[in-house]
């Protein structure tokens, strides 16, 4: 007697507008899927302080034992083989072919193209089996668009628009000094996980950056591969290649003590929610901190996704982990042209700690003026804004977070949580395929702030972890933010406090130490 089939959950998913159906997916097409599980136990409050090792989560939080016996019974009756199963990811990788994915799931999967490339797609939402209603919360990989940007951007794609106060760049070693970072902490001990959806990185070209800084020995870094991806240089600056170098010389030349494991994996939703997960949950590099720097505007994602994506944020809140993640370059529409606003994801998650951009010039070492990176419509300019996926978290409530511009007027959580340069007219100082390049977007903060947190950590003695509620928390007069007060991001305007261009500000880096070193006591 067949199985009866229901809904799950948030998985409606549409095709991109503009999408042409070019046929049904090859029926023999070979693939597989990543099936996320609930929790044997609610975690605790991400915000309660309390943090569990990974072999404690695992036994704790993870998937219940008999939930994957039954997950596990469910694809092998379908036809499907179980590739791998990880209690403390609660995530079960199946395989099979595509007809069998189509019937296990009652779904269709067709061949799509859209802007030029293909992929496989489906419309409406996936199935499970009734009796694994609640067992089963997504399940990732049946549609394999491309799901995230990189949030950099060129130095050339800015340097045309005019500044009073004119171009200038940094090496990373120079903003943090900029920014007070701690001295002489140097990361030690610390581990900063590294989110790749694609190109790579030469030792090489690591060494020869490191060496040109100072920096001797290089950071050590490890590449881990997830879903068949693994580290494979492009040769082209311009693409994937510039974010995996820049991500690795920004958070390796703050932090030069830690350790750096870069995750690579593909450019699905799938291959984005796998990284992430094994970044977290990794038993073997033990990431304290992790940088994010792709993302899409929230209103491309499935609900689904959303819901996995922030669980894995509040794992990484209770093992002690700092989620790093870039707010998008398009300001505060995030390169959408319907004419609303909309913040990137997973940036908007509230576990995440959102990273906004300025434009930073200094003099004798010292900072002239900062305020919020806008090089004009089409030009790139900070992210940020209000989202109308998650609502406004407990941390926010006094912030004077709006609600949304857009006509539900939603209050969600507000993007950015903090700011730092990421004018290309004001950028990093990096190496890339051989090349010297200039490069800037909120995919150079992302990395920075990651590489701040591992000094932090290694100051303290203990990970800062979840440091959302802390941060809004802090005094202004505890000078851990420099105020960014002018400019804007399209719909949204800095202002003093917190602002939806640059949220609480940019880091004094050292006053931030010392107020998290020395909280207030709860009133």
């Amino acid at each position: 007697m067949p199985t009866e089939k229901v809904v799950l959950r948030h998985s409606h998913r549409e095709f991109p507008s503009g999408s042409t159906v070019l046929g049904a997916s090859p029926a023999d097409e070979l693939m597989e899927v990543s099936v996320i599980l609930r929790r044997r136990a609610p975690l605790p409050a991400p915000d309660s302080g309390k943090v569990v090792t990974r072999e404690e989560f695992a036994r704790l939080y993870g998937a219940g034992a008999a939930d994957i016996d039954r997950v596990r019974e469910f694809a092998e009756s379908e036809g499907l083989r179980v590739v791998s199963s990880d209690a403390a990811r609660r995530t079960m990788v199946l395989a099979g072919t595509s007809a069998q994915m189509q019937k296990a799931f009652a779904v269709d999967l067709v061949t799509v193209s859209h802007h030029g490339r293909t992929f496989r797609g489906r419309t409406g939402a996936v199935h499970v089996p009734a009796n694994l209603d609640g067992v089963i919360e997504a399940v990732h990989g049946l549609d394999n668009r491309p799901q995230a940007r990189t949030r950099l951007r060129l130095r050339g794609a800015a340097s045309a628009v005019p500044h009073a106060l004119g171009d200038t760049s940094y090496t990373p070693v120079q903003v943090a000094q900029l920014y007070n970072f701690p001295n002489p902490a140097t990361g030690a001990g610390q581990t900063i996980g590294i989110i790749e959806l694609g190109g790579g990185y030469s030792d090489s070209d690591l060494a020869t950056y490191f060496g040109g800084l100072g920096i001797s020995p290089a950071p050590a870094v490890t590449s881990v591969g997830i879903g068949g991806a693994s580290n494979q240089p492009t040769g082209d600056p311009s693409g994937p290649d510039g974010e995996v170098a820049l991500d690795i010389e920004v958070a390796g030349a703050v932090a030069p003590g830690a350790a750096i494991a870069v995750y690579f994996a593909p450019n699905t939703d799938q291959g984005f929610i796998d990284a992430v997960t094994t970044a977290i949950h990794d038993n073997a590099n033990k990431p304290s901190v992790i940088s994010i720097s792709w993302g899409g505007p929230e209103s491309t994602w499935t609900q689904q996704s959303l819901q996995s994506f922030d669980q894995a944020f509040q794992d990484a809140a209770i093992l002690g982990v700092t989620v790093c993640v870039a707010a998008g370059d398009g300001g505060s529409s995030d390169g959408q042209t319907d004419g609303q606003q909309h913040v990137d994801f997973p940036a908007s998650s509230p576990h995440a700690l959102a990273c906004g951009g300025t434009r930073l010039v200094s003099q004798a070492g010292a900072i002239q003026s900062e305020v919020v990176w806008n090089d004009g419509p089409g030009q790139g300019a900070t992210g940020g804004g209000v989202s109308e996926s998650f609502p406004l978290p407990a941390f926010q409530t006094s912030s004077g977070v709006p609600v949304s511009v857009n006509g539900s007027q939603f209050a969600g959580r507000g993007v950015p949580d903090v700011a730092g340069d990421a004018d290309p007219a004001t950028g990093y100082q990096v190496l890339v395929d051989g090349q010297n390049i200039v490069v800037g977007g909120t995919s150079a903060v992302a990395p920075l702030w990651a590489g701040l947190i591992a000094l932090i950590n290694q100051t303290l003695g203990k990970p800062a972890g979840y440091l959302n509620p802390a941060i809004y928390a802090l005094p202004a007069a505890s000078g851990a933010f420099r105020d960014i007060t002018s400019g804007n991001n399209g719909s949204y305007s800095a202002g003093p406090g917190w602002d939806a261009c640059t949220g609480l500000g940019s880091p004094n880096g050292a006053a931030l130490l010392s107020a998290l070193s020395n909280p207030a006591p709860s009133a």
